[in-house]
């Protein structure tokens, strides 16, 4: 197999991409690194500053921060993102093996003293947090007990030039491996990659049961090139901008990190953590640093995590849906929901009850989600003034809020009280199948008058076709004015013979001369009474 292009998936030919379609901004002045974090929070495009702290490193911030990003980095129209994503996991690729003297990465070696983590960007990202972190690492790691490679997303914390704090607290495939380890007495290899492809980030969110590093590749589309570390033989993408190699101690969790801006926007609190140990950093010789905002609650839709999260949930509820023979029409994961605590989803419904056993799905099939939202196909779920209009008028809590009490969620939510267990609740904001005729459940637009005239007059249309709407009868006319046909309808109201049904449509029938006769509810023959004004 020939070797992969090494520039094609690096960090900074994807910041070029955000530049050219103008989603990057430039800050050519220095910048100190306490300064940092307020320039990425403020800046709602992806940002790359050409010189920061006393080093003068070079490094790009939220490049994963929105679903145009996504779709930059997928290579289709916004609208394309979920079935590229679906298409390109449908489709595994191989991993390719390649030697140092072929990875980008390893162009730099920094071992020994020179290996300092005091010299690279790590800075105070939130006001309350409890020391400087770099927030960008793809930590890779293998499981001694199956050899298969885990892939996730930590960040680190500064501790001195050779040690830092990470996050090891959640149930994760990395924290069953790590307590193994511990149990056994032995060390952990793992390394780091900062500065990486947004691909590279979404496959390190997936949980699927694989060898995870392959998993990076099939996002990518293509083989991903992999080399072992110089101090370790755990592999790393080989174009990568910098990895940092080493390994977690044996002494379990024994040291406190944190308190940390966590991904709904608030603190999570100080939690006792294993050690990491630097071993090596190698990295490009025009490496690229990178940082991911996190945590910031004022912009918490352009947290970084929830864009790369949305496109895999949004494509797992499709999956979910039709397996439960649903339609789905779409499905839309607000980036402001934290992690994609909250979800909405348009279908067809095609029987009774079918938006209620969305829910029910949708609950048994994502984890994480906390609210879901059912829609009809009508709706526009990623348009706020038709989710508002949705509700206002189809929702009544009593009857369409179902709830799930003692269910488990997001680790992290801040409104629950007595440990994991919550309330999780549906709603069902779809209209009555059985209701659906009714006038006051038709959602009103603007008319599609159109088509060539059938009849010429209002009288043959309204006898040949049976009650109309007038836009209908316009249509029926080929009338592009419609003042005349509030004249013809006037004629024969005069003459006593028009008549309307209980939904407002004009129909013949007999009535008082110069009144509208009002046909009733019951469908009674209109020539067989006299009508009411």
């Amino acid at each position: 197999m020939t070797t992969p292009d090494m520039d094609k998936f690096r960090l900074r030919r994807f910041v070029d991409t955000l530049d050219a379609s103008g989603e990057l901004e430039t800050h050519e002045a220095p910048i100190e690194l306490a300064d940092l974090a307020d320039a990425i929070e403020n800046c709602p495009q992806a940002i790359l500053f050409k010189s920061v702290g006393p080093e003068k490193h070079e490094l790009a911030a939220n490049v994963n921060g929105s679903r145009k990003r996504m779709a930059l980095a997928l290579g289709v129209d916004e609208d394309q993102v979920v079935p590229e994503f679906q298409k390109r996991m449908a489709n595994p690729q191989p991993v390719v093996d390649v030697e140092r003297d072929e990875a980008p990465v390893q162009t730099v070696v920094l071992e020994g003293d020179e290996a300092d983590l005091t010299k690279l960007p790590f800075y105070v990202q939130h006001q309350l947090d409890g020391a400087a972190y770099l927030s960008a690492g793809i930590d890779f790691s293998v499981d001694p007990e199956t050899g298969t490679t885990n892939v996730g997303c930590r960040r680190l914390s500064l501790r001195n030039s050779k040690e830092a704090g990470t996050n090891v607290t959640a149930p994760s495939d990395l924290k069953r491996i790590y307590m193994g380890c511990a149990a056994r007495g032995e060390n952990l290899p793992i390394n780091f990659a900062v500065g990486a492809h947004p691909l590279d980030y979404m496959a390190a969110g997936l949980r699927i049961p694989a060898d995870e590093v392959t998993l990076v590749g099939t996002l990518r589309g293509e083989p991903v090139p992999l080399v072992k570390g110089i101090t370790n033989d755990v592999r790393v993408p080989a174009d990568a901008e910098m990895v940092i190699e080493g390994y977690l101690d044996s002494e379990g969790y024994r040291e406190p990190d944190g308190p940390y801006g966590e991904y709904v926007g608030y603190y999570g609190a100080m939690h006792q953590d294993p050690v990491f140990h630097v071993t090596a950093i190698t990295m490009r010789e025009d490496m690229l640093h990178q940082s991911l905002l996190h945590g910031a609650g004022p912009q918490i839709h352009r947290a970084e995590s929830v864009n790369l999260l949305t496109v895999r949930l949004e494509a797992q509820a499709f999956d979910i849906l039709k397996a439960a023979n649903i339609e789905p029409v779409d499905v839309y994961v607000p980036p402001g929901s934290a992690e994609g605590q909250h979800m909405r989803v348009s279908i067809r419904q095609r029987r009774p009850g079918q938006a209620r056993n969305a829910i029910a799905a949708l609950f048994g099939g994502v984890f994480g989600a906390k609210h879901i939202f059912i829609f009809d196909e009508d709706v526009n779920i990623r348009d706020e003034h038709q989710w508002e209009w949705a509700m206002v008028s189809r929702f009544q809590a009593d009857r369409d809020m179902i709830p799930f009490k003692g269910m488990p969620g997001m680790p992290m939510d801040p409104s629950l009280e007595h440990g994991p267990f919550g309330t999780k609740a549906g709603f069902d904001m779809t209209l009555p199948l059985h209701r659906r005729h009714e006038l006051m459940l038709t959602v009103a637009t603007a008319p599609k008058i159109e088509g060539a005239a059938r009849y010429q007059t209002v009288s043959q249309a309204l006898e040949g076709s049976g009650p109309l709407f007038y836009a209908d009868i316009m249509s029926a006319l080929g009338s592009r004015d419609g003042r005349e046909i509030a004249v013809q309808l006037d004629e024969l109201r005069q003459d006593g013979k028009l008549m309307r049904d209980g939904d407002g449509r004009y129909l013949l029938g007999e009535a008082s001369p110069g009144t509208t006769g009002l046909f009733g509810p019951q469908h009674e023959d209109p020539n067989a009474h006299t009508g009411t004004t």
